[in-house]
């Protein structure tokens, strides 16, 4: 039999806060990534300072984000930029890149294989050909491993 011990501590606990209707992220602590600029892309790009694109679009790149949209435009812009470099300036490209800008590099190639416009998809292989090169198999690991988180 329950002892009835008048004890009300836990009523003192608001359980609605919990529900997940309301919960509210702390917006001051995260920074939203937004993608990589676009205009300052532009500019490199008419600069013809194609690497430095590149590298900036690599390291702006909104892998926190769950905002579809951003990754929708920064997919676009990184395909932009990879279709700009010629097919003879890409393994100087991939060489310039850092092992970790490899692997955002290759989710980006994967990502261009599931939307392919006129002339990408052989464009993209040889990315892929030069980034595998670099990164190995592991960097492929990684892009699918990713991918089965989602």
């Amino acid at each position: 039999m329950a002892k009835n011990t008048s004890n009300s501590a836990f009523r003192k606990i608001d359980i609605d806060q919990y529900n997940e209707d309301n919960f509210k992220e702390d917006e001051s602590d995260q920074s939203v990534p937004t993608g990589p600029d676009e205009g300052e892309v532009c500019a490199l790009l008419n600069q013809g300072q194609y690497i430095e694109a590149l590298k900036h679009v690599l390291n702006n790149a909104p892998l926190g984000t769950s905002d579809q949209q951003i990754k929708d435009n920064a997919l676009a812009l990184t395909l932009k930029v990879l279709l700009a470099i010629k097919s003879v300036q890409i393994e100087e490209a991939v060489g310039s890149l850092s092992l970790d800008d490899i692997d955002i590099l290759m989710k980006y190639i994967y990502r261009g294989f599931e939307y392919p416009s006129e002339g990408s998809s052989g464009h993209l292989l040889l990315w892929h050909e030069k980034a595998f090169n670099v990164g190995g198999a592991g960097s492929i690991v990684r892009v699918l491993s990713d991918r089965m988180k989602v």
